[in-house]
């Protein structure tokens, strides 16, 4: 089957760039607040362990699961639409909400304005919904790797850029920022991307279920749709109380943020170190191998992180879960991509988002409730768990293909 964007060869390269650069906003912007949202709702009451671990998982599972509720009505706007027109939405509002946050007075305030980001956000989601309709898809496996390289390059250099900002200056300056970043990225956008759409009216859309009726491969859709779900829940499970299990590393003593913000970043190393070449690797011998030996790769690495002491260690283990990372949400992007006809990306794409959206919900939760109640590091075997279940969910699927060849 050939695309649009194979028809179209110089026009997709150009959209990439301009969305690359989005992307990496978006990730810039979002990671130099996130790790530090914690010690941000604790500078601005005086709360209990208990009660900064729950606020701190609500106020980043808010933000999934309003985008989890509303992913499928933007999804089937975007096929009747366009996915131009999502990316513009997400980021235009993400500017104003995010940069509201900064001016949060009360830990309400920011609840709030995570709950109403997670209506409008899904810029990078949707970014590469619109760049899979105009990329040839022989090219698919490398490109939506670089795409994810975006968002990771961003989330490597944010929690730099956070934590010497908020050590200098407080926690307010870094949500300024993110609100700066998103609007430029609204602008890059705007006035860098061309989408070759065909809208589809309301009328000829097909139904959800004929969709996935019409799909050569429904069932492998939705082992995708799961493991974008146990993914997401097993890399944000750690995200609320990262920088309060590294703040308990150092014994409360130490620059606190700034370590904090090298222990998020690490991943980031490792994904950039691998990602091109594993884009090409997936390109050459599919999606679903290489997946697989990601999960197998994060179950073992999870294992290390809950026997550390060190602050250290924890940031060597997860720049190497890191390199495993890169063969997670790229790869369950490409086997969409090469299993899912053009006119569907939107919707399939914003059912995928909902999934990941749920992760977001279920893995901050997990990690306030698992900490909470025992430590946080034993939110590291829980997760160790949660991957291994997908990897046995995925090699079903991969044993299913072979044997339907």
């Amino acid at each position: 089957m050939v695309t649009e964007g194979e028809k179209m060869p110089s026009t997709w390269r150009k959209t990439f760039i301009a969305l690359w650069f989005g992307c990496f906003m978006t990730g810039l912007g979002a990671s130099m607040t996130m790790p530090f949202l914690p010690l941000f709702i604790s500078s601005i009451g005086n709360f209990s362990r208990w009660q900064l671990n729950i606020y701190s998982g609500i106020a980043f599972a808010g933000t999934f699961l309003t985008q989890a509720l509303i992913s499928p009505y933007w999804g089937s706007l975007a096929d009747r639409k366009g996915r131009k027109l999502m990316c513009l939405r997400a980021s235009g509002v993400m500017s104003i909400t995010i940069f509201l946050t900064g001016m949060a007075v009360n830990v309400w305030m920011i609840i709030a304005l995570r709950l109403t980001q997670g209506l409008f956000s899904g810029y990078i989601n949707n970014a590469t919904a619109f760049i899979a309709g105009e990329t040839p898809r022989s090219k698919s496996g490398s490109v939506m790797t670089m795409i994810m390289t975006a968002g990771v390059t961003g989330n490597l250099l944010g929690p730099l850029f956070g934590g010497a900002l908020a050590d200098t200056f407080g926690y307010r300056i870094p949500f300024y920022i993110t609100g700066v970043c998103m609007a430029l990225a609204f602008l890059m956008t705007l006035f860098n991307t061309t989408e070759h759409f065909k809208p589809i009216s309301k009328k000829e859309m097909q139904p959800m279920r004929q969709m996935f009726a019409d799909l050569e491969k429904p069932g492998l859709i939705i082992i995708m749709f799961l493991t974008t779900l146990i993914v997401q829940s097993s890399l944000m499970s750690i995200s609320p109380i990262i920088s309060l299990l590294v703040k308990e590393l150092m014994h409360n003593h130490g620059n606190v943020s700034f370590v904090s913000g090298i222990v998020a970043a690490t991943p980031g190393f490792g994904t950039l170190l691998v990602a091109s070449w594993l884009g090409h690797k997936m390109d050459a011998v599919g999606p679903l191998k290489v997946l697989m030996v990601g999960l197998l790769a994060a179950t073992l690495l999870f294992i290390p992180m809950f026997m550390t002491d060190s602050p250290w260690l924890l940031a060597f283990w997860r720049f190497l879960l890191g390199v495993a990372n890169a063969a997670l949400l790229p790869a369950v992007q490409t086997a969409l991509t090469i299993n899912v006809p053009a006119k569907s990306f939107g919707r399939i794409f914003s059912y995928n988002q909902s999934f990941q959206a749920a992760g977001g919900v279920i893995g901050p939760l997990m990690g306030s409730l698992v900490s909470s109640a025992l430590d946080y590091q034993y939110v590291f075997l829980v997760t160790a768990s949660l991957v291994f279940v997908n990897l046995l969910l995925v090699a079903g699927a991969k044993v299913q293909q072979i044997k339907t060849k």
